[in-house]
């Protein structure tokens, strides 16, 4: 059975720029909806999954996923005709709490109706029978499908953290072999990912899309200078429930869409909110810590109370925008309630794609979970793609095409020289990390490049970490993490401590509390990318590299050789690994310029 998921609310962005006409960019973005996406599911696995804006190039899009679609049909050989179900990571159903004021009437009028979804796909596919081939997954039943069966875990106790699903902000089901039921939900009313999300609008980032900038920001901070106005933010009351007092301040239409209400009340605790291009200071620091120390007492609330109703289960899936959070991933991963922890790597609604249609393949063919192993499930390109995208690089350039001990013997040598190399190879990732096939590389133990990745290269605030890919058999030496848990963290979605003796020798990935988001890479399932790791240790002591996403500001992670190579002609990057060729610019370069 062919099961397609795909993520996304297509008319949302529109819908509120016309009822809210005139709003700032990051108002606008105050929306269901954003990071629309494909996945394409079988009994045999995940066939394929990409998102939409790697394709056109607009970061977080809610726009129909039709390129994202074909391209999933692409790479599995099939074309839409093959496809037996059709799966949506929204389920909305009529209800009273639509009629509560124009504003609600519309959303589910002109967004969230099931006719408007069969609208949209017949205005791009007009030749297929939706009625029948379309079905709608409940959003947080999609995120936990996304994460549970892709566990390999017998059972689990799942967690899904977000900003809402349709009635639901967080909730913990239960997976037992191929099913997945509910136990408890926690309402919209006590968001903690809309909480983040307002938190980080009110720090001057643009909410929905940099709640990291904010968890990046928070060790600098002290999360006691606000612990009083903290209680304002979130409290916990008898029987594991969350209130999120800040919300109850957006009282009418508007500020509900808006927030504005709740942000006036954050100004009235912490003082007047950030302008975006203002500078950070101590003040914005000891808020994102009050806000991050409060987060993770939260998710610990939820997983005790859910232990203490009942969750037998030593096994712990995450899912939901909320799990992307990597410190409190790290936390829970140390606080002893469970044995096992994984989380799903595109764990943001893209990933809902992915679980709508792993939850409709489950609902109609049963089975239990199977362990995933890399979110390779983007497309391929070959030599000749790779070629037609370097043909256009002028005099200026180096292109040599080599074996691959070769190149990775010259792309070992350029990070030890303090070099940064793009790299490209093999199937793109799908979710929000670079896991060793769309990336940029450098040294860790250079003591300036983390200030000049983030200064020049990727031209962004200089407080954001790094992370480093490790081999998995080693990362035990370097982090605080056991060898028998290291494939927990290949997805680089944990924060663990640097252990001490190697905290002043990693000053790349070293963040200011001593922590680092760790990727462990593996030979079985990253070769390529554990053979270089490997030279590199070979030639330097170290079996790491520093890995961040290949892209400059602004971008999506590189999706084609012409990305790649456009990407790499406009910026800073010292080389391009791509495929088998390694492009140099001339100037940096002793050999001839030209094609070798």
């Amino acid at each position: 059975m062919l099961v397609l998921g795909i993520s996304g609310l297509d008319r949302s962005m529109s819908v509120k720029k016309e009822m809210l006409p005139g709003l700032d960019w990051r108002e606008q973005r105050v929306v269901q909806g954003l990071d629309s996406a494909a996945a394409l599911v079988s009994e045999d696995g995940v066939l394929a999954a990409s998102a939409q804006e790697r394709h056109d190039g607009n970061k977080g899009t809610g726009a129909f996923p039709v390129d994202a679609i074909e391209a999933c049909l692409r790479t599995a050989g099939v074309s839409l005709d093959d496809v037996d179900v059709v799966a949506h990571g929204f389920r909305y159903e009529p209800s009273p709490a639509f009629e509560r004021d124009a504003f609600a009437r519309r959303w589910f009028d002109d967004v969230y109706r099931r006719e408007v979804q069969l609208d949209v796909l017949r205005a791009h596919y007009p030749d297929q029978d939706w009625e029948s081939k379309f079905t709608g997954v409940r959003h947080h039943l999609a995120h936990a499908a996304s994460a549970y069966h892709l566990s390999g875990f017998p059972d689990a106790t799942v967690l899904v953290a977000d900003g809402m699903g349709e009635t639901e902000a967080t909730s913990v089901l239960h997976g037992d072999g191929p099913d997945l039921r509910f136990a408890r939900t926690y309402p919209v009313s006590a968001s903690l990912g809309i909480l983040y999300s307002v938190v980080t609008q009110y720090l001057g980032f643009l909410p929905g899309m940099d709640e990291y900038k904010v968890m990046g920001l928070a060790p600098y901070g002290d999360a006691g200078r606000y612990a009083d106005q903290a209680e304002e933010l979130v409290r916990h009351t008898s029987g594991g429930r969350l209130v999120v007092p800040v919300l109850a301040h957006d009282k009418s239409p508007v500020e509900r869409e808006t927030h504005r209400g709740a942000i006036r009340r954050l100004e009235e605790l912490f003082g007047p909110a950030r302008h975006p291009q203002a500078p950070v200071e101590s003040r914005h620091m000891d808020i994102a810590a009050a806000l991050q120390r409060r987060l993770e007492e939260s998710l610990l609330t939820v997983l005790r109370t859910a232990v203490e109703e009942g969750a037998r289960s030593r096994n712990l899936c995450m899912a939901g925008g909320v799990a992307l959070n990597c410190t409190a991933n790290g936390l829970i991963a140390r606080s002893g309630l469970f044995d096992r922890v994984f989380v799903q790597p595109a764990s943001g609604d893209d990933g809902t794609a992915l679980g709508a249609a792993l939850a409709e393949l489950r609902r109609r063919v049963p089975a239990p979970p199977a362990a995933m192993t890399m979110p390779y499930w983007g497309e391929e390109f070959g030599a000749a793609d790779i070629d037609a995208a370097l043909a256009g690089l002028g005099p200026d350039y180096r292109v040599r095409e080599l074996s691959e001990d070769a190149l990775l013997a010259e792309v070992s040598a350029l990070i030890r020289a303090g070099k940064v190399v793009s790299w490209f190879q093999g199937r793109m990732e799908f979710g929000p990390r670079a896991l060793g096939n769309r990336s940029i590389l450098a040294d860790p133990t250079a003591p300036g490049m983390r200030a000049h990745l983030n200064a020049v290269v990727k031209q962004r605030e200089e407080f954001r970490p790094f992370a480093p890919a490790v081999l998995a058999e080693e990362a035990h030496t370097y982090f605080e993490l056991e060898p028998e848990r290291e494939s927990m963290y290949r997805h680089m979605l944990f924060v663990t401590r640097v252990r001490p003796a190697y905290q002043e020798r990693l000053p790349s990935i070293t963040h200011v509390d001593g922590s680092a988001r760790v990727q462990t890479v593996d030979r079985a399932t990253a070769p390529r990318f554990w053979k270089l790791i490997r030279r590199v240790g070979d030639d330097s002591g170290i079996p790491m590299v520093v890995n961040t996403s290949f892209n400059l500001k602004g971008q999506p992670i590189v999706r084609t050789p012409e990305e790649a190579v456009a990407t790499f002609a406009r910026s800073t990057l010292d080389a391009l690994a791509i495929g088998d060729r390694l492009v140099t610019r001339s100037a940096d370069d002793t050999g001839a310029a030209g094609r070798d």
